[in-house]
């Protein structure tokens, strides 16, 4: 089931077109990735999803009917800029949102003592958020954020403020969230996390999506046909690639072993190859390069910017 569809989405902002018809489709259980450069309008995307402000035109739906204002206490949503009142007990704070979200006070009560003793922080009950610094307030927000167990979550940069540590600990319970079927919306410039967590990517630039499909059909589209080989150092790899018309990229020698690094040539399946150097070869290791999605992000931004 769709848990969210946004269709057609336009909003303007003083002149400045921040969404120009973008459209996306998040699945009931997946991790979705919602990327884009700076200024590129993946925050107004998701205060739209959120219902802090409206799009200009398009469709918001929720569980596949139109979006409707309760709709947000079935989201959790942790955005970049932190929200916490400072004066107030962390206890107090983090009991008056999860009531805001519609939870029983028993209920609430119950959910914050089993997080707050989850992350060790039982004694910051009765502090103020001010006495906190920031990676300890964005716990207590990452708390306020899943406590009432919502039907979608929605995390803008979760490891900003925290250190290895902590981010570590987050990501571990982001991805536990994640193996337990919660519908998850990931933004973050961290493309390595996003290449851990998300199953699903969408990238935004200039106001207009340019990329959106699973992570395994990206990284695949973007490959290069580039592999890596380690053989014996006294391999004649170099006739056997001339012959094949192989591209050599890189090659270097280690002791008894050589490296190198090859472009195939495009005809060829990746089976192709490997019955190929292995009939004339003695391979001790062989892996295709794929690309990161930090490589992918670069080029596919990179491209747009040029279009």
């Amino acid at each position: 089931m769709e848990i969210l569809s946004a269709k057609n989405i336009i909003k303007d902002y003083d002149g400045h077109r921040a969404l120009n018809d973008v459209s996306i489709s998040v699945q009931e259980g997946s991790t979705f990735g919602l990327l884009g450069p700076n200024g590129a309008g993946k925050t107004t995307l998701i205060r739209i999803i959120n219902q802090i402000t409206a799009p200009d035109s398009g469709e918001l739906l929720f569980m596949e009917r139109p979006a409707i204002p309760t709709d947000v206490q079935l989201i959790g949503y942790l955005p970049e800029e932190r929200g916490l009142y400072k004066k107030m007990k962390v206890g107090e704070q983090a009991l008056y949102l999860a009531r805001l979200k519609g939870m029983s006070k028993n209920d609430a009560l119950k959910n914050l003592k089993y997080w707050f003793e989850k992350f060790g922080i039982e004694d910051w009950w009765g502090k103020k958020i001010e006495e906190l610094s920031k990676g300890m307030a964005q716990k207590v927000q990452f708390i306020t954020t899943v406590i009432h167990e919502p039907k979608l979550l929605i995390f803008d940069e979760p490891f900003s403020g925290f250190d290895p540590i902590n981010t570590n600990l987050i990501k571990q319970e982001i991805l536990e969230l994640k193996d337990k079927g919660t519908t998850i919306i990931f933004s973050a410039h961290d493309m390595a996390s996003v290449e851990e967590i998300c199953d699903h990517v969408a990238l935004i630039n200039r106001s207009q999506k340019v990329l959106d499909d699973d992570i395994y059909s990206i990284k695949d589209r973007f490959k290069q046909g580039i592999f890596e080989l380690e053989l014996t150092a006294g391999e004649d790899a170099l006739s056997v690639f001339d012959s094949a018309g192989f591209i050599i990229k890189e090659q270097r020698t280690k002791l008894n072993r050589q490296f190198i690094t090859f472009q195939k040539q495009e005809a060829l399946t990746n089976r192709e190859v490997v019955e190929l150097i292995n009939s004339k070869l003695d391979i001790l290791s062989f892996r295709e390069v794929v690309p990161s999605m930090n490589d992918v992000f670069i080029q596919v931004v990179e491209q747009s910017n040029q279009a």
